[in-house]
């Protein structure tokens, strides 16, 4: 945990002491909704993986149709399984991500620190999530590079109102 105590306090340098700050309305604005918000996040981001998960089941039960006819005509295998491990990592990460979002209502209803934590680790998965769906055959770099921005404004945010959440659970 040293390691993300190191990467916390190096975001908080960019994010918070170089970057323009937000007013201290839009800080009190943004903790007063974060919780819906995350339940929001949460409940999206399972909906996302479900998706996720039925598109690839789909897309095997196609291709099975698809080699099957390939055997009966005489021909070999047309293509292989989609559900490969870039699938089953996907969903992993998703869902990680879901149950951080879900697991930060509470405490971010209550402002505690924990439950800013868990949504900077949710930043985080997402990052890996973008990492993990580049080296898929579903993915690429413009899923990276969303994923990269995307975490990229949420941790701006985050860092802003931080200081809102620094009181020990």
């Amino acid at each position: 945990m040293a390691g993300v105590k190191q990467l916390e306090d190096a975001l908080d340098d960019i994010f918070v002491k170089k970057a323009p700050k937000l007013p201290e309305n839009a800080k009190k604005v943004i903790v007063e909704w974060l919780p819906w918000i995350n339940l929001a996040l949460g409940v999206l981001t399972l909906w996302a993986a479900w998706t996720l998960w039925q598109w690839a089941n789909v897309a095997d039960k196609l291709i099975d149709y698809a080699n099957t006819l390939s055997r009966v005509y005489g021909g070999g295998e047309v293509v292989s399984s989609r559900m490969g491990l870039g699938i089953w990592l996907s969903l992993i990460v998703l869902a990680i991500e879901a149950v951080l979002y879900l697991l930060a209502f509470p405490a971010t209803r209550a402002r505690k620190k924990s439950g800013w934590d868990l949504l900077f680790y949710a930043a985080l998965v997402n990052v890996a999530y973008g990492a993990v769906v580049f080296f898929t055959a579903y993915g690429g770099f413009g899923n990276l590079l969303g994923s990269l921005i995307g975490s990229a404004i949420g941790l701006y945010f985050l860092f802003q109102i931080r200081g809102l959440y620094l009181r020990p659970n």
